[in-house]
């Protein structure tokens, strides 16, 4: 399991450096793009999280 985390939170990190150049480059389709990539990522956190004993 903490693979996997690790796994989704360097897609984490690779959409915020998308984010980054979309919004350097000033590219709105790009950027619009990534924020949806990160919104995924963090969907797809949440069923693990949700079983996840705290």
């Amino acid at each position: 399991m903490k693979w996997i985390v690790a796994g989704w939170l360097l897609f984490i990190v690779s959409a915020l450096f998308f984010i980054a150049a979309a919004w350097r480059a000033g590219d709105l389709l790009a950027l619009a793009g990534s924020v949806v990539f990160l919104a995924a990522c963090f969907l797809f956190l949440v069923p693990i999280a949700a079983r996840t004993p705290h």
